[in-house]
């Protein structure tokens, strides 16, 4: 899928006016099978990006095109098909806490179901052997059939990036899909992520606190800071004068002091989704 957004402002419909806009003028393009990270420190407007490209919220101003369509001009009944087109997957996955693994995998392709079979794959999964082969690529076919609950918020985190393996879309919006994971999950689901969109042909768009990952996984990395773009380039010619006056104040971003919860914590209660996939 091709996207465009032209002088994008954007603000979170609940922010008071006197609070600044979270996308401030930002113009972007996207071509169809491109992959790119998107970094930048914290409240950079990353997250708000996604929202904006997956159709979820309206800018304040400015034009988004996705595959050329105007999407907040098109009647209800074909935005909601434009958005069956896509995948925007959250950092804090939607996964019913009561629900198998398994159920939750294959929920991925719901938007490309008949209300019946829908609701019979609540009870009864058709594809088992599509989500366990899902689940090996996050080294998780073992969790096939336990509970969501069960997880820890690494597992629960890794689950969500299989449900982008069959899921039915285009364009995958990806939200800080490393935050629970070690260095050494972190790397491996990155690969497998990225190999799946390439072989698929999908469109990917990925927003990350690591830095070295964007690096090392995407040949495009855009920086955000203050809802304004830093820089937009191939990722041979980021230097680290660039990346500096990025995180300026926020080094220990960059540096990765604030480290990220490892995959063997088991959290008392599953996080609040702040975004839902689509």
């Amino acid at each position: 899928m091709k996207l465009a957004i032209d002088h994008i402002v954007a603000r979170h419909p609940a922010a008071r006016d006197d609070v600044a806009a979270a996308l401030r003028g930002l113009s972007l393009g996207f071509a169809k099978g491109e992959q790119v990270a998107v970094i930048g420190p914290s409240g950079a407007g990353k997250t708000t990006l996604l929202q904006i490209l997956a159709c979820a919220m309206p800018p304040s101003s400015g034009g988004v095109r996705l595959d050329g369509q105007s999407p907040w001009n098109l009647p209800r009944s074909a935005l909601q098909r434009l958005r069956g087109r896509l995948l925007l997957a959250p950092q804090v996955p939607p996964l019913p806490p009561r629900q198998r693994v398994v159920t939750a995998v294959l929920a991925a392709r719901l938007p490309a179901m008949g209300l019946w079979a829908s609701v019979r794959s609540l009870f009864y999964p058709t594809d088992i052997p599509a989500a366990f082969e899902a689940l090996e690529q996050f080294d998780l076919g073992d969790k096939l059939f336990e509970r969501v609950d069960r997880l820890s918020g690494g597992e629960r985190q890794r689950v969500g990036l299989a449900r982008a393996l069959l899921a039915p879309a285009e364009l995958w919006l990806v939200d800080e899909p490393l935050s629970a994971l070690d260095p050494t999950r972190a790397r491996q689901a990155m690969g497998s992520l990225t190999a799946a969109a390439r072989q698929r042909g999908a469109t990917l768009i990925c927003t990350l606190h690591q830095v070295d990952m964007a690096l090392a996984h995407f040949p495009r990395v855009i920086g955000l800071r203050d809802g304004q773009l830093a820089f937009d380039l191939p990722t041979a010619e980021v230097t680290r004068e660039q990346l500096t006056q990025l995180y300026d104040q926020f080094e220990h971003e960059l540096s990765g002091e604030a480290a990220p919860s490892v995959d063997h914590t088991h959290p008392t209660a599953p996080q609040p989704a702040v975004m839902h996939c689509r």
